[in-house]
């Protein structure tokens, strides 16, 4: 068997840690804290779980079919393909999981070259901050002897289709423009996607973070206003834009823009803004004024300007819902979403595109778009093959105290001890709480009073929108030598935003539901080549949980039945 399990000691003995990697599985033990519903982790209030399994499974072989149609023949299957392939996969999860479980936590760790010592386990970094690692040096982790470029293969295998863009039917203006943009070959999800999404019809479109989604439906949408355009068929009028896109919070709809921009500026001639709380108004009524063709929108925002007369939506070609799940949770969104459909013609193409796609968002959906075609890209509800999960167990001795005081600080030491013996340029830490991120910014302040190593970067709603922003840009640039960066947020980071080059994830917090820890985890490890490790600290019922979806990650598995187990937290 490729996966292997081991127990062992790291940091400290009150410290243990668990930790998973595709092939490779490394098992260990980590520190204390309370029992989950003490600890304010409650339970979870969505899930994946009640959608059934096999109708999962219907949706993603469709989805996988369609996208292989047309492709070219090949005589053998790659072990990539096969890892892809749902049908495929399905043999893979009629194997007994007790039966692989019991067989790793039987084999022992083998040595897999350089950063292991003669033991088998891994070397820590030495507790200096002269040898920051950059997310590129945990290949040397790798748990097989392939070369770099049978890796880089492997990699775009995983992430990239076997089509051009050419061969999808893009223009040749918007190929040049991608080219421009470093984008040679589209993603899984990319491919799938174009065809329906310029043909008009209205989609569920879903694929793992870092997939490339804002490109799935932005590449056709751009090409079909250009040659509308071109023909006479329509254009840009004053406060009437032909595309709206709505977004839970106004950094994902800044990125959302910049990615407009960018396709704008290599040769893509079109008009796009933002329009969200916390910028001045002013200015987004006279960028309305001046005729957009792409609206970016918070729902709030969005109302406002419908409801005063700024925004009219007679001309509406399409209309995205981007982070649909996120969106549910808007007070706003659901009136926003009806006033789409109220104001907007019989004729606009809706798509609602989603790293996760719970159950009770696909039935409310689906039930008001029922002709609503799904596209489910391969890695849906799974996370990156790229990503290596530490479960860290701070549940602490059995004789010792359990509350949220002692919680906190088992894990606070964990966080300390990972910040001081395996800096990285980049770490993102994940609280579920406004007030727990204080406490986190104040010990990684105290841990570097002067800010020589460490800069901690705060990003939550208790912060003003220019901060948070401010924040964000920052963590996205590259830092001085040797020095740490540290976001630490609550799950708004995790709603769709990209960064680049992150190192660590660390659930500080263990996730109220399976989306979210998928959506975290997302952070790092992203796009073709991206590699980077997630730490979860957990306490009590959830140790076993985050064993189970970390198993379930190695396997290649979808976290379908995982929110079964989370029932056990309420």
């Amino acid at each position: 068997m490729a996966n292997v399990l081991e127990a062992f000691t790291v940091f400290n003995s009150s410290i243990s840690i668990f930790s998973g990697r595709r092939r490779l599985r490394l098992v260990c033990e980590a520190a204390p804290q309370t029992s989950p519903r003490k600890a304010g982790v409650g339970g979870t209030s969505r899930s994946f779980g009640r959608l059934k399994v096999q109708r999962v499974k219907d949706l993603v072989k469709e989805s996988y079919r369609k996208k292989i149609q047309g492709d070219d023949q090949r005589e053998n299957i790659s072990q990539d393909e096969v890892y892809n392939d749902p049908d495929l996969m399905e043999q893979r999860e009629s194997m007994s999981d007790e039966e692989d479980t019991s067989e790793a936590l039987s084999s022992s760790v083998k040595s897999i070259g350089r950063g292991v010592s003669s033991s088998g386990f891994p070397v820590l970094a030495p507790k200096r901050w002269g040898g920051v690692e950059a997310a590129d040096s945990y290949r040397r982790y790798r748990p097989d002897d392939l070369s770099k470029k049978e890796l880089k293969l492997k990699a775009n295998s995983d992430f990239f289709s076997r089509k051009s863009f050419t061969e999808l039917g893009c223009s040749d203006i918007i190929v040049e423009s991608l080219r421009k943009m470093q984008y040679v070959r589209p993603s899984h999800i990319q491919a799938m996607a174009f065809d329906s999404v310029i043909g008009g019809k209205s989609c569920i479109i879903s694929d793992q973070s870092g997939s490339g989604k804002t490109l799935s439906y932005l590449i056709p949408l751009v090409q079909r206003l250009r040659q509308e355009e071109i023909e006479g068929l329509s254009k840009s009028k004053l406060q009437n834009p032909r595309v709206v896109i709505l977004v839970p919070t106004a950094e994902l709809a800044s990125q959302v823009l910049n990615v407009c921009r960018s396709l704008s500026k290599v040769g893509v001639p079109f008009r796009s803004m933002v329009a969200t709380g916390g910028f001045r108004q002013k200015t987004q009524l006279e960028s309305l004024k001046q005729g957009i063709d792409v609206m970016i929108a918070t729902p709030g925002r969005f109302l406002f300007l419908v409801n005063e007369g700024h925004l009219q939506l007679s001309d509406i070609k399409s209309a995205i819902l981007d982070e649909v799940d996120i969106l549910y949770n808007d007070e706003d969104f659901e009136l926003a979403l009806q006033t789409l459909v109220d104001l907007a013609p019989v004729t606009a193409q809706y798509l609602f595109v989603t790293a996760t796609l719970p159950v009770e968002i696909y039935n409310k959906l689906v039930e008001v778009f029922p002709d609503c075609e799904v596209i489910m890209g391969p890695g849906v509800h799974r996370t990156s093959s790229r990503l290596e999960e530490f479960l860290v167990d701070c549940s602490g001795d059995e004789t010792a105290e359990k509350n949220p005081d002692t919680a906190f600080l088992n894990k606070k030491n964990a966080l300390l001890q990972l910040v001081g013996e395996s800096p990285v340029t980049k770490t993102i830490v994940f609280c579920n709480k406004i007030e727990t991120c204080r406490k986190v910014e104040n010990a990684l302040k105290r841990f570097d009073r002067k800010e020589i190593h460490v800069k901690v970067l705060p990003f939550h709603a208790a912060l003003d929108q220019e901060t948070r922003l401010a924040n964000i840009e920052e963590f996205r640039r590259t830092p001085s030598k040797n020095m740490s960066l540290f976001l630490v947020c609550t799950d708004r980071a995790s709603r769709g935003i990209d960064f680049a080059g992150v190192d660590h994830v660390v659930l500080f917090d263990f996730p109220r539901d399976p989306s979210e820890y998928v959506r975290r985890v997302g952070r790092t490890a992203r796009g073709a080549g991206g590699v980077g490790k997630a730490f979860i600290f957990a306490v009590g019922k959830q140790v076993s949980l985050a064993r189970r979806i970390i198993e379930r990650n190695l396997k290649g598995h979808p976290l379908h039945d995982v929110p079964s187990a989370y029932e056990v937290m309420r």
